[in-house]
């Protein structure tokens, strides 16, 4: 038997004693600060990175075309330089997508089981409370009826069932 099930030798531990703890612990706020929302502003600064050099790359292509006169044959091999940036930029971007909701996703479930977690452990705590006041319940009605003490005003305010104890 674990010390968290002793009785209190006071009112107030009594009270800290055998209540759970409902409300969520200070750290459990995410910051802006964290390495995810860095790491998720770095993906974005990737990805941009990648855009712009695209876009520099085809500015030059651009450029190039026009210095060299804007012929039939410069505009299909412009295309032909242009169709495979356009295409890396988009795979890259498809790619970088499905990361992030893979890892969105494996965070979720990482949370979901936290909190998982912590509803088993407040059920575990809310059945040994309800089971310590069910406890002395009886305690106090064995010592009413020892009193010749009538019972049936305390077995109402429980909302006990006639045949409970």
């Amino acid at each position: 038997m674990s010390d968290a099930y002793t009785r209190p030798t006071n009112d107030e531990a009594a009270a800290t004693a055998a209540l759970p703890n409902f409300a969520p612990a200070a750290g459990d706020e995410p910051s802006l600060t964290e390495p995810a929302e860095r790491r998720t502003w770095s993906g974005d600064l990737r990805f941009m990175l990648v855009v712009l050099a695209a876009i520099v790359a085809l500015f030059l292509a651009f450029a190039l075309l026009i210095a060299f006169s804007p012929t039939g044959a410069a505009i299909s091999a412009l295309a032909i330089i242009a169709a495979p940036i356009a295409t890396m930029v988009a795979a890259y971007y498809g790619i970088s997508l499905a990361l992030r909701q893979v890892k969105d996703a494996r965070n979720a479930a990482e949370a979901s089981e936290a909190r998982a977690r912590a509803a088993e452990q407040t059920a575990r705590e809310s059945d040994a409370w309800a089971a310590q006041m069910e406890s002395g319940l009886r305690v106090a009605v064995a010592k009413l009826k020892a009193g010749a003490q009538d019972t049936r005003d305390v077995e109402r305010a429980a909302g006990t069932p006639n045949d409970f104890f």
